[in-house]
């Protein structure tokens, strides 16, 4: 049973990724390597919310299936793969990438994810801050309140860097908002080595032309921007909108690093693109003639399949069955196969390894990018040709703003009269702040830090209790 939307917005839509698995389940059948094993697949529209798992319930009135691949929206996948895993059906999702799935003692006990997850792109982050020795990190991610990706994206990050002590503050920009608060951003960020940035392509232009202005790009600070899926939304002319701006855009562009799924492809993987590309052009679903056709949902929804056959031949070879799911779902882990696009391997939680690239303007004039760096399972960067060590060294440390000048004025009187009038005015105070200074000292104290402190650490907490204990336990 194949759970996804409908909706072709989607970059994991039914009609994107159909072809992927169809393309998988042809190659399976028709393979000696699974003699006798036949797929049949259903497909059921799960949109992102809860029609994943009223099909799945409907479903499981005629037949339960044997295994589930999808959904990948996590509002959406939560709530399947809490009754799947009661069911002991395999779950195996291109998606479901947040932090709170890792835990698979219980509820998620049966998901495989066949994508790298959040917490995996954040060990990137991790490897690089640890290489130049950086400290401190600035997150900023948009948040629709609603599927909530870039939300659940920076939840990785904020993770994997808190717990490794590396200071961390943060700014949510409400995606229902047209204009970004640039000013108040801005003086937030000061003290911050890093800007970690997650939005929309529009915000994240509109954030780097005012970090430009205000020279924050060239010495005191290092922007990254996470774009995981969409390869056009960090692509050469990325910044482009055809405005008065292009120009100034394009120079601050120079100073960002986009993160990104590292694409490797082998011979096999070109008939694949080929395939995928006339499939959704006969869908009517528009395919620039530059970029790849397939992205990283297509690649990954096609390998579950193998995977998933990989692991039920090995254990029908044990005499357990197709409904054994557990022994299935661990039979997927700690397991590295030969995927459409090169080499998968998953850890022994059932997460999928990650590699990853740091993409950046090379040419400043042309405004073109070019993959810098590659980030690979074992921890370490592998630099490429167009890599400068200079882009990531901070020449002067940030530091917090100049306060505000304020003009002094004696209001037309003579500095001895405004003298006087100081003095009086102590001395006339004296006794009163004497009084009230240790009765009130430790409740304004009080007063004035415990708010501030409140919200610091709720900041802090946020992104790590939200989708772990609210938004889960809701789902």
């Amino acid at each position: 049973m194949v759970l996804l939307p409908d909706n072709n917005t989607y970059l994991f839509s039914y009609q994107r990724v159909f072809p992927a698995i169809e393309f998988a389940r042809k190659t399976l059948n028709g393979s000696e390597l699974f003699g006798g094993l036949k797929f049949n697949v259903r497909y059921e529209n799960s949109g992102c919310g809860g029609d994943a798992l009223f099909a799945l319930v409907d479903k499981q009135k005629e037949e339960r299936p044997d295994l589930v691949l999808g959904p990948v929206c996590e509002y959406a996948a939560a709530p399947v793969m809490r009754v799947a895993s009661h069911w002991n059906i395999p779950v195996i999702s291109a998606g479901a990438l947040a932090t709170g799935f890792r835990e698979k003692n219980s509820e998620f006990s049966h998901l495989t994810r066949i994508a790298p997850t959040y917490l995996k792109m954040a060990e990137t982050f991790l490897a690089i801050f640890k290489d130049f020795t950086w400290r401190t990190a600035y997150l900023i991610y948009e948040d629709d309140k609603e599927e909530r990706n870039c939300f659940f994206t920076m939840e990785g990050v904020f993770t994997v860097l808190s717990e490794y002590h590396i200071v961390t503050d943060l700014a949510v920009l409400n995606s229902h908002e047209e204009r970004v608060d640039t000013d108040g951003i801005i003086s937030s960020t000061y003290g911050s080595e890093v800007v970690i940035m997650c939005a929309k392509a529009d915000k994240i232009r509109e954030l780097m032309l005012a970090f430009h202005r205000r020279k924050l790009t060239s010495d005191s600070h290092i922007f990254f921007n996470i774009e995981l899926f969409n390869s056009s939304s960090y692509g050469d002319g990325s910044w482009r909108r055809g405005d008065k701006f292009d120009n100034e855009a394009k120079a601050a562009y120079s100073f960002l690093n986009t993160v990104t799924l590292l694409r490797s492809t082998k011979p096999e993987f070109e008939v694949f693109s080929m395939e995928m590309k006339k499939s959704q052009q006969e869908s009517g679903i528009p395919v620039c003639e530059d970029c790849s056709a397939v992205n990283m949902f297509m690649e990954g929804f096609h390998d579950a399949l193998l995977l998933y056959a990989f692991a039920l031949r090995d254990v029908m070879s044990n005499g357990l069955t197709k409904k054994d799911g557990r022994q299935i779902t661990h039979s997927m882990w700690n397991r590295t196969f030969e995927g459409i696009a090169g080499q998968v391997s998953l850890d022994a939680n059932g997460d999928r390894n990650g590699d990853f690239s740091i993409v950046r303007m090379t040419d400043p004039d042309a405004g073109t990018h070019e993959t810098i760096m590659n980030f690979g399972t074992n921890g370490t960067f592998k630099p490429m040709p167009g890599f400068k060590r200079e882009w990531f060294s901070l020449r002067t440390a940030p530091e917090p703003p100049p306060p505000k000048h304020i003009e002094s004025s004696s209001g037309g009187l003579g500095v001895s009269a405004v003298t006087g009038l100081i003095v009086g005015g102590i001395l006339g105070t004296a006794l009163l702040m004497a009084f009230y200074f240790f009765r009130k000292n430790y409740r304004i104290t009080i007063e004035r830090r415990t708010p501030r402190e409140e919200c610091d650490i709720g900041k802090h907490r946020q992104l790590r209790e939200d989708s772990i204990r609210s938004n889960f336990s809701a789902a």
